[in-house]
């Protein structure tokens, strides 16, 4: 029997090392002192300048982030790394079955969080969608053996992949687009919180909705009440909510195509609403701008932007950006009213997000209690020494009588 070729040794310099030491999983192309001749998506030994192991990662030929660590201990062939695969699919489950509530929709591998970095995949009733982020994953045998895994662990056969082009350039890989690689469904309708919705996999944003904002959407429901304004409403998610308790909802969104998507949505949902919600294609600014000015007020407003900033070099501009949302909803708001103010932007971090919120406060005289701090849905776990995975920052204040 043939031995196993032994690992490429790729070593790392010492802030590197440290990083990984503080429980990151990252090395950076500048890290990098020496990649052994590791070929792209191949498992590596990494080592510090004093040949010490520390761990053993998947390597991408082409991204700034070249290493991925699996393991803190070494692996030592394709096979082992094939079962700690499978053990890892089969723990986050598990774990989804002990804590995820209300609904059969989530995010079943979240990536560095699951200890499967590169690695995104979401379940949706009886569909999963796939996304690769990483040369490691693009395999045949990976990918086989990720179809096997979710069939043992899930008992899910209908698999769609989830093509963004964008990281599929980044990573050097070949164009693909989006398809059905197992079973015969990719569109159902499933449900969060009793609230239903339509599930296209193979449209739509990110794996096709914002399942890190379920909870919120609950805990929005349970403050909202009155007419409710919900700013880049997307497909519905916090205005269907909002929608059994408010006597009016107005959604925003610059698209088109989510606010028809929406309105399907609502149809599944039409017995469980007070009123039928009023569906506006528009900027979010302008519109903002232009109700602030018309002196519309409302008693709960939810704002939920995409990212404003993608680094850190964009935080200034992000900052403004979320500042004249904020400024102009607290404007809006009715004595006693609900602000649910969101941010999905890694780069901003929760101080800096309440410090810009209190800024908008100032500026716009009134005063805000904060009821809750919130962030992503626990099938979006938080790994301590990664801050990446800690990138939703969702605030519940209201403006006292």
């Amino acid at each position: 029997m043939a031995k196993s070729p032994e690992l490429k040794r790729v070593v790392i310099n010492d802030r590197g090392a440290a990083r990984l030491r503080g429980g990151h999983v990252w090395g950076y192309a500048s890290d990098v002192l020496n990649d052994g001749g590791a070929a792209p998506g191949a498992l590596v030994h990494v080592l510090n300048t004093r040949g010490k192991l520390q761990g053993t990662a998947v390597f991408s030929s082409a991204s700034q982030i070249k290493l991925r660590l699996v393991s803190r201990d070494a692996i030592q062939t394709e096979s082992e790394f094939g079962d700690l695969i499978g053990k890892r699919l089969a723990s986050a489950v598990e774990y989804r079955r002990r804590l995820v509530r209300d609904t059969d929709a989530y995010r079943l591998v979240f990536s560095e969080a699951d200890l499967l970095p590169g690695l995104i995949i979401d379940r949706y009733q009886d569909i999963c969608a796939v996304q690769i982020l990483a040369q490691a994953w693009d395999s045949e045998l990976r990918r086989n053996l990720i179809i096997q895994s979710l069939k043992d662990s899930n008992g899910i056969n209908n698999v769609v992949e989830r093509v963004d082009p964008r990281i599929r350039e980044l990573e050097n890989l070949p164009p693909r687009e989006s398809a059905l690689i197992s079973g015969d469904r990719s569109a159902t309708v499933f449900q969060m919180n009793g609230v239903q919705f339509h599930y296209d996999a193979l449209s739509g944003q990110k794996t096709g909705a914002f399942l890190d904002q379920r909870e919120n959407y609950a805990a929005a429901a349970h403050y909202a009440r009155g007419e409710a304004l919900d700013i880049c409403a997307y497909q519905g998610g916090f205005a269907l909510h909002l929608a059994r308790r408010c006597v009016r909802v107005t959604g925003v969104d610059i698209s088109r195509e989510a606010l028809e998507v929406a309105e399907q949505n609502e149809k599944l949902n039409a017995g469980a609403h007070k009123n039928e919600i009023d569906w506006i294609e528009g900027n979010a600014f302008d519109l903002m701008r232009d109700y602030a000015d018309a002196g519309k007020q409302y008693d709960t407003i939810v704002l939920d932007p995409p990212a404003f900033a993608k680094s850190k070099k964009n935080l200034a501009a992000a900052l403004r950006g979320y500042k004249e949302l904020n400024l102009r909803a607290l404007k809006m708001l009715r004595p006693g009213g609900v602000l649910v103010t969101c941010s999905c932007s890694f780069a901003v971090g929760e101080q800096d997000f309440l410090a810009m919120l209190t800024d908008a406060a100032q500026d716009a005289h009134r005063s805000v209690t904060v009821l809750e701090t919130r962030a992503q849905a626990k099938d979006h776990p938080v790994l301590l020494g990664v801050p990446e995975t800690h990138y939703l920052k969702c605030v519940i204040c209201t403006v006292p009588a």
